[in-house]
């Protein structure tokens, strides 16, 4: 089922997938998996990403190689999300992404921003966590400088001391009063960044208190990144959700949405 830009304000929507792009029948089978699991939802996976912590660590089958994944992904009929991070990539993305996702380190970078949105894509900026949640709605107005109204704005954790990342549930309020669609990442919102040395930990124990939290403030949609087995993970696995425990968490996210979404009329 292909997503629109007002499915964001019809319904929760999901967006998951295992973090990176590991290999063409890994990403096939978590599709499968998932959808199994919830029915509709966007499907995620980076086909680089950059911003590893240590250098020798998987990065993923990079740009060419990983559309072609991807679009074979999309024409089983999955929207696809997946993330840039040079402007460069916008365009080519473009041709296989439903949505186009700016990472959290990148959210500033203008031209990156302008890339996206002169795609026409939907564009999902992740909030960095070095920036208030008051103040990532001008990223979102770069983006729509081009023309382009289709913002998501993902809040996904700040900083609190060192390798460490606190969830301030008001900023999902104020990010929402800017007038963009408000997404909770659940899974980067526990990681613990670079604290496993040269990879980043996690506490996927919170996942679900954090997302319940979240879907009871009142937002647009979830952020999850899922894999059968987190600890064979290669990226973030420690900070992932299992696919196993995909249904049940999704069931009480849409109960609680349920009622948000009766009190709110």
């Amino acid at each position: 089922m292909p997503i629109e830009y007002s499915d964001f304000q019809k319904r929760l929507v999901l967006i998951a997938g295992p973090c990176v792009i590991e290999s063409e029948e890994h990403v096939h089978r978590m599709a499968q998996g998932i959808r199994a699991a919830v029915g509709d939802f966007v499907f995620k996976a980076s086909f680089d990403k950059a911003n590893r912590t240590s250098a020798g660590a998987y990065r993923g089958p990079g740009l060419e190689e990983g559309l072609r994944i991807l679009e074979g992904v999309k024409a089983e009929g999955f929207p696809i999300l997946t993330d840039i991070h040079e402007a460069s990539q916008a365009e080519a993305a473009a041709r296989v992404a439903d949505i186009l996702q700016i990472p959290a380190f990148l959210c500033r970078q203008t031209d990156l921003l302008v890339a996206a949105g002169q795609t026409g894509r939907i564009v999902n900026i992740k909030k960095g966590q070095f920036v208030a949640p008051h103040d990532i709605h001008r990223a979102a107005e770069k983006v729509a400088s081009t023309g382009n109204n289709q913002v998501v704005l993902t809040e996904r954790g700040s900083n609190f001391g060192y390798n460490n990342l606190v969830v301030d549930m008001r900023g999902l309020k104020i990010m929402g009063n800017a007038g963009w669609p408000v997404v909770f990442d659940a899974t980067h919102s526990v990681q613990l960044p670079g604290a496993a040395g040269v990879t980043s930990g996690g506490q996927p124990e919170f996942i679900g208190p954090l997302a319940r939290a979240a879907v009871a403030v009142g937002i647009d949609g979830v952020f999850v990144e899922v894999h059968d087995d987190p600890a064979k993970a290669l990226s973030d696995g420690a900070n992932a959700l299992k696919l196993s425990a995909l249904a049940g968490f999704w069931k009480e996210l849409l109960a609680i949405d349920g009622l948000v979404r009766k009190q709110a009329r």
